[in-house]
């Protein structure tokens, strides 16, 4: 019977000394974590809590690991720390540390991509990415498609444009890959929801469009008036004669001044010179753009000149139109 006692007593001593090192644990540790700057905070896949204790020591935390790596066990929260790549404040608390580590709170970047951008464009802006592997660096157009499983597909307008956001040394293969996908949702929502006396046959004649609308809208409020006239003159067989598919095609030897002798040069994206829609897309579109190309406006419209202003002026005649040209970029009355 003594002896249980004793057993019981030591038990209660042991257990109200670590409740009391575990009240104390982070107050011992917390001048140690407090830094003048954040520090980052690597922790690999399948790292023991005894590595991540030495990790964040590593990573420049001015404290004991054993002590450190005793207050993750003893918190039963341990096991739960997960891989990434952190950013740790100044002043965090180990309270904190663990509950971010915990909850995988990794330092994330971030890169936007805007709707009107060309693929090329889309690349420089990867390339400039802040800590963004460049797994896509040296690599076609069509060597990126087959990486991304769609080997054969164009790239061009088929990324969503958006704001991504990633950890620190995540691959831009993974960007893409979620871009892609985010435009594989949105167009097909648009589809769904297209006119039923559309002139568009496909998906992919919709998101060819939507690129065009996007090039070509000054003003948000014009948008689904010019995709009205382009729906219109495909209805009818016009010319689509739209400049910004010429410059897609005339690619880097554009010079920013569109002449006469390009528009009458053939090229696959000409459409002074050829009917109906170019191959591809021109361009990324965005959500409204979509949206406009598969629910046009309904007008009787088959022209429409920029006004200087950013807005457009739309005509139901040539002769309207060519008034309009000659006041609004000719000076003319």
């Amino acid at each position: 019977m003594r002896r249980l006692l004793v057993l019981v007593l030591l038990i209660a001593v042991a257990v109200g000394a670590g409740a009391a090192w575990w009240l104390r644990a982070p107050m011992a540790l917390r001048a140690g974590l407090d830094a003048t700057q954040p520090l980052e905070l690597e922790i690999e896949p399948g790292t023991t809590p005894r590595g991540v204790a030495q990790a964040v020591v590593q990573a420049g935390f001015d404290t004991d690991a054993r002590l450190l790596y005793w207050w993750f066990r003893l918190s039963g929260q341990d096991r739960g720390i997960k891989a990434g790549n952190y950013e740790i404040p100044p002043g965090t608390s180990p309270e904190a540390l663990l509950h971010k580590l915990v909850r995988g709170e990794e330092a994330l970047r971030a890169v936007t991509l805007v709707e009107g951008w060309t693929f090329r464009q889309l690349r420089a802006a990867l390339a400039r990415a802040e800590q963004l592997k460049p797994d896509t660096a040296g690599l076609s157009e069509a060597e990126i498609m087959t990486r991304l499983d769609r080997a054969g597909l164009p790239a061009e307008g088929r990324f969503f444009p958006d704001t991504y956001t990633y950890a620190k040394g995540s691959s831009d293969l993974a960007v893409l890959r979620r871009a892609l996908h985010a435009m594989d949702r949105r167009l097909e929502a648009a589809w769904a929801l297209r006119a039923s006396d559309t002139p568009l046959k496909s998906p992919e004649q919709a998101l060819i469009l939507a690129s065009i609308v996007e090039k070509e809208t000054g003003r948000a409020e014009d948008r689904a008036q010019i995709a009205g006239v382009f729906t219109n003159r495909l209805r009818v067989g016009m010319l689509l004669q739209t400049d910004p598919t010429v410059i897609y095609g005339l690619g880097e030897k554009f010079d920013g001044n569109l002449r006469r002798r390009d528009l009458q040069t053939d090229t696959p994206y000409n459409t002074y010179t050829r009917p109906g829609l170019p191959p591809t897309p021109i361009a990324m579109p965005g959500r409204a753009a979509l949206l406009a190309a598969v629910q046009p406006a309904a007008t009787r419209a088959l022209y429409f000149v920029a006004r200087g202003d950013g807005s457009s002026h739309f005509s139901n005649t040539l002769d309207e139109h060519n008034r309009a040209v000659n006041k609004y970029q000719r000076g003319g009355k």
